[in-house]
């Protein structure tokens, strides 16, 4: 019932609680006179003395006083709520109310009448939205789970040129004409990525992600499609050609992040890659914001953040200690054959009389189980001392096993290969950024340096091009990323970057394996040492059409990408011949 309609039966109600034998000599018109000539209503329940909240009709009281302002008191500062109530008191008490609740329907109408147009728009809007809410509760996908995707888009070509006219490595692969011939074609690949993030607290993670691509097996632009796996382009080529190839979406991501306490972050998975969610407390780079050559995307130390092979069965935690804001502290463990038994042939020593058993299939925490385990210290600074903008340095540790380089020159790439004998390998890592405060002409600067130790691996002999197991290998790399935001237009970014990836410093620990002259006896073991090295150059600039679309034009250079092992003197050792690689490509990126 309305407040309206209990107001006009309250005088019957009243009258029906009245005493019958009440006459006009019984009534205080006095007192009703004191009542009804108050100087101002009561503003709050308070102001009567002789109410308590243990009465009770206090709360009543209240509601009636503050809500509408229609009760007054007598002028001595009491409601005498305990005495009979008169007719005539009971007629003043309602004429008040009438009163304020006529004054606020004429405001009410007279504002109505005002904002009639308004209200209709209004109305109208509030139908459709609750039409559309319905439509989407009845078609939503989850209540938990946000589905965002990235296709990407891109349209390369390469020119190779220098002065090898024959190679070491693979007889006459990797010369100029053979690369122009076999790799020189301009190409349009894709690459589709689908992420399902599910959360059933707010503070955890479920992501579970598709992927599916053709950047495989002799595309331009993909996977040592130059000769070289310095010239792969950051998508994940090795993370979908391995299980199916090309167009076959596969599932790329499997994992479970969530919270133990305010300072510590755990996550576990199937599917998992050392730089997830809950497994690195930093990335120690902000280069760049559109990525071209995949040399450039490791911070400058591939060895130690090896995200292409550390894919696979794994955990991690982050520790973020109040303490000290901004630092961090991490460890991982990721298993590529993580999913798979040993399936060896058993021998004598193990109940069996097969021939030897092999112990480099799978497993998680196996001989053959292809792992990395990541130990990171991290600190994030929000001003930077003295020159103000923010700040962010890492050093990291990773020790591996069975899991070869993927970017190198080819001698790196062939000393860390496992082949039959299988190899670990020592990595470190320093990696830091600068950012300044405000966009303009200061770019941010990413940098990097990483070196690495392989215990035991299979390379090929710079003089006889046979594979020889040999020990005490040693690579190098860095890098130096500039990056400018809001370049020329607000949303727009620049940036280009220098650097070695994995180059061989040391090939061997005993003197005819050192690292060599730049001449060497014809035929002997001198020949066979490190004398590696290489340059990469890219350069981009990345449109933001949208918020949803940008397009990325970029250019690249690649000095002597082969290494030692494109060296055309197999006697001397010569330097003086080389392999160079011109590329250029325009990506497109849809996120949604």
């Amino acid at each position: 019932m309305k407040l309206f309609q209990k107001l006009l039966l309250a005088p019957a109600a009243l009258g029906l609680m009245a005493p019958v034998a009440a006459s006009a000599a019984d009534l205080n018109v006095a007192g009703v006179r004191q009542y009804t000539t108050s100087e101002e209503q009561v503003t709050s329940i308070t102001q009567f003395s002789d109410v308590k909240p243990t009465d009770w009709a206090y709360q009543a009281l209240s509601n009636l006083i503050e809500r509408y302002g229609c009760v007054a008191g007598y002028p001595n500062g009491t409601f005498k709520g305990g005495q009979a109530m008169t007719r005539w008191e009971a007629a003043a008490l309602l004429n008040a109310c009438l009163d304020r609740i006529t004054e606020v329907t004429d405001e009410l109408k007279r504002l109505m009448k005002e904002f009639e147009k308004e209200l209709a728009v209004l109305k109208g809007r509030v139908d459709s939205l609750e039409a559309k809410v319905g439509e989407l509760e009845a078609t939503q996908f989850s209540t938990t789970t946000k589905l965002k995707g990235i296709a990407t888009f891109v349209l390369g070509a390469n020119s190779f040129s220098g002065t090898n006219s024959s190679s070491r490595f693979n007889g006459t692969q990797n010369t100029t004409a053979y690369n122009n011939a076999q790799y020189g074609a301009t190409t349009f690949n894709y690459d589709l990525k689908l992420n399902f993030d599910t959360s059933f607290t707010g503070k955890d993670l479920l992501r579970t992600t598709l992927r599916a691509g053709n950047f495989y097996n002799g595309n331009a632009n993909g996977t040592n499609v130059y000769g070289s796996s310095l010239a792969q382009l950051e998508l994940p080529t090795n993370e979908y050609t391995g299980t199916g190839g090309a167009n076959v979406v596969i599932a790329n991501r499997l994992f479970y992040n969530f919270p133990m306490g305010d300072e510590l972050s755990l996550t576990a998975g199937a599917l998992v890659r050392m730089d997830d969610a809950g497994m690195l407390g930093v990335w120690p780079s902000v280069y760049p914001a559109d990525t071209v050559l995949d040399a450039f995307t490791y911070a400058g130390t591939p060895g130690t953040y090896n995200t292409v092979y550390g894919l696979g069965s794994g955990a991690g935690f982050v520790y973020s200690p109040k303490a000290i804001k901004g630092l961090t502290i991490s460890q991982n463990y990721v298993s590529a054959n993580g999913f798979s038994g040993n399936s060896g042939t058993p021998n004598s020593s193990n109940g069996g009389s097969g021939a030897q058993v092999n112990n480099n299939v799978g497993g998680v925490w196996t001989g053959g189980a292809a792992s990395t385990a990541v130990s990171q210290i991290g600190y994030v600074g929000d001003k930077t001392p003295l020159i103000g903008g923010s700040y962010g340095l890492a050093f990291a540790y990773t020790y591996s096993q069975n899991m070869p380089l993927t970017i190198g020159t080819n001698m790196a790439v062939a000393y860390s290969n496992w082949g039959s004998g299988g190899t670990s390998s020592n990595n470190y890592g320093l990696s830091g950024y600068w950012k300044p405060e405000k966009a303009g002409l200061v770019p941010s600067i990413s940098w990097g340096f990483g070196g690495s130790s392989f215990n035991t691996g299979t390379t090929f002999n710079a003089t006889t091009n046979q594979s020889n197991s040999v020990k005490g290998i040693t690579t190098a790399s860095w890098m130096v990323g500039l990056q400018w935001d809001d370049a020329f237009i607000k949303g727009n970014a620049a940036g280009m970057a220098v650097g070695q990836s994995p180059f061989v410093t040391q090939a061997g620990s005993n003197a005819a394996n050192t690292p060599r002259s730049t001449t060497c006896a014809a035929g002997q073991g001198g020949c066979s040492g490190a004398y590696d090295s290489n340059y990469a150059w890219e350069w981009w600039y990345k449109f933001q059409v949208t918020d949803n679309i940008s397009i990325t034009p970029a250019i690249y250079y690649l000095s002597n990408f082969n290494g030692q092992l494109g060296q055309t003197n197999q006697t001397t050792g010569s330097t003086t011949a080389n392999n160079n690689l011109f590329g250029g490509l325009i990506k497109t990126t849809f996120k949604f």
